[in-house]
This record gives structure tokens, C-alpha cells and sequence, in this order.
């Protein structure tokens, strides 16, 4: 979202968004101290969450999803809710485990709906994604943009 221009959009949609704090801290805090202000909680694993954690490590040692990653599936079961990503491994694993998974698209088009995003600057926003060399689904985005266009 950052890329594409969309972080204050993205807060600004009628849903919460969480992180779990080792991700935060590991990968977010040094260039995103702000992003618990703008509406990010920051949670952590219960010994339940911990003991989700440690069995999907151990399951998915060849799959090549990172322990993060991993660790954030962990946090999304725990809180019972969507987990929010582009990795296409743990969309996968998350699709194969029957846990709710969101993307990008997802994302963009909430944010659409709601009146936040126009066509233009969803059109914007995906070029400089593209520009970036953010790996999505350009045919399915370019579907998107047809039908936000004729909304």
C-alpha cells in the first residue's frame, strides 16, 4: 500500500488492521514508527497463538514461507480473522487450511467501495506498484479497473 500511495486510504476503511509486534518491530518500526498512530494495533501471540505458530513452522520447514510470515498466519488464527497478503505461498497455505485470505485487490476495491479511492487514482496507485516491480495479478487487476471504472 505504501508503494502505491494508499497507507492513510487504507486506515480510512471501516476495518482494523493488526500486526503482530515481532513483525512490527523486526520489519516496520524503523521506517513506519507511525503506522500504530494512523490506526495499525499491534498484538501478540497468546500460548494458544504460540502453539499455532510452532506447529506451522514445523509443517511448513520445506515450503519456503518465512517464520514471520508463519508467525503472522499464527496471530490472524488466533484473532479469528482475515489474514491480510501478497505472498502467494501463504495465500496458498492459507486457502489449503481454509483460513480466510485478502490481498491487495481485496484492499484496493474496499477502499473503492467506500468512497476513498477513484478510478483514477486506483489506476495510479497500481501503476506505481507496477513501476516498483510489486509481483500481483495485473490481468485480475486489470479486470478490476474495468468494472470500478463503469461504477
Amino acid at each position: 500500500m505504501e508503494c502505491g500511495g494508499l497507507l492513510d486510504r487504507m486506515f480510512a476503511v471501516d476495518y482494523e488492521f493488526a500486526v503482530l509486534d515481532v513483525l512490527f518491530e523486526e520489519e516496520l518500526a524503523a521506517e513506519h514508527p507511525d503506522l500504530p498512530a494512523k490506526g495499525l494495533r499491534v498484538l501478540g501471540l497468546t500460548d494458544v497463538g504460540v502453539t499455532h505458530a510452532t506447529v506451522l513452522i514445523a509443517n511448513q520447514s520445506k515450503s519456503g514461507i518465512g517464520r514471520i510470515d508463519l508467525l503472522a498466519l499464527a496471530l490472524a488464527i488466533q484473532e479469528s480473522c482475515p489474514l491480510l497478503t501478497g505472498d502467494r505461498r501463504l495465500r496458498e497455505l492459507c486457502e489449503d487450511i481454509g483460513h480466510e485470505v485478502r490481498g491487495t485487490l481485496w484492499l484496493v476495491r474496499a477502499m473503492h467501495e467506500s468512497g476513498l479511492l477513484t478510478h483514477a487514482q486506483a489506476v495510479a496507485a497500481y501503476d506505481a506498484m507496477k513501476a516498483q516491480g510489486r509481483c500481483l495479478p495485473w490481468d485480475e487487476i486489470a479486470t478490476q479497473l474495468r468494472h470500478m471504472r463503469r461504477r
